[in-house]
């Protein structure tokens, strides 16, 4: 069966650079180091794991000052290995303005790339805060999807004041309003939003341009609710995604085939909905 797995980072010194001190943090919070990997060596793991990766640019240049780990980059890592990297995320810093909105247009008019992915905790602002509108409306004239990560995040957690970041920022009630307010585009939840998950679930459920993909958490540890809609009212609008490299994917395959979902509905998570929906 085929595997996308639509949420994979570089992890390569570009992208843990690029967190700056949250690299640090978090290692102190998961008692888990970060190591980076040279480039091929993240293909092999991609390739060893048999998935079809899409690599997620990151750009949080004002709220933490390091440079991007930049799209010129990540497009130029997939271009390099198109055999198991089929696409990537671009990334753009909400608060550059101007300067976002071209660079958004030059990740998707010269490098290819399908979509922007954004993470509302670490760049510190809301997807529906209306001084970013400008943004989505020119990534609506664009044709392509965004990936916006809901819920909850390790990023700054266990640290005075989460450094400054504001996990209400990540609630699913901005991606109703973002859905609402730009019904042409394609929304991309990323990871379960604990602890919204009703709340997210009934956003997938309500808006059609809505869906959303599971990635950062173990499958043995979804609410059991969210284990019973996933084989059910939400098997066309969830899609795979690993968050690598945080979780091994041996265990996220062992844990998702302990669900015991039939193949049909495995086919849709897999890779079916994301080639319906984002044209993979």
């Amino acid at each position: 069966m085929r595997i996308i797995d639509l949420h994979c980072y570089p992890n390569t010194q570009p992208w843990i650079d690029c967190q700056g001190p949250y690299v640090k943090a978090l290692a102190e919070y998961w008692d888990r180091h970060w190591t980076a990997k040279d480039e091929d060596a993240v293909v092999r793991d991609f390739a060893e794991a048999g998935v079809d990766a899409v690599l997620v640019a990151l750009d949080l240049e004002t709220t933490v000052a390091t440079p991007p780990c930049s799209n010129d980059y990540v497009a130029g890592m997939w271009k390099r290995h198109p055999d198991r990297i089929v696409q990537a995320w671009g990334a753009v810093d909400p608060f550059k303005g101007e300067a976002a909105i071209a660079e958004a247009r030059h990740a998707v008019e010269d490098l290819g790339m399908m979509g922007f992915h954004f993470h509302p905790i670490m760049g510190h602002f809301a997807v529906n805060d209306r001084q970013l509108y400008p943004l989505w409306e020119a990534i609506a004239a664009l044709a392509v999807p965004v990936m916006i990560d809901v819920g909850t995040t390790g990023m700054g957690a266990g640290m005075p004041g989460g450094m400054g970041a504001k996990i209400r920022h990540a609630h699913p009630a901005a991606i109703d309003g973002l859905a609402a307010d730009f019904p042409s585009l394609t929304i991309v939840a990323a990871h379960p939003g604990w602890p919204w998950v009703d709340e997210m679930t009934a956003v997938a459920l309500h808006k059609g341009n809505v869906f959303w993909e599971l990635s950062g958490w173990a499958p043995k540890h979804f609410p059991a609710q969210l284990k019973v809609d996933i084989r059910a009212r939400l098997q066309d609008k969830v899609m795979f995604g690993s968050d690598y490299p945080s979780l091994p994917y041996d265990r996220i395959f062992r844990e998702w085939d302990e669900l015991g979902y039939k193949p049909e509905v495995m086919e849709k998570i897999f890779h079916g909905n994301a080639e319906r929906v984002l044209g993979l």
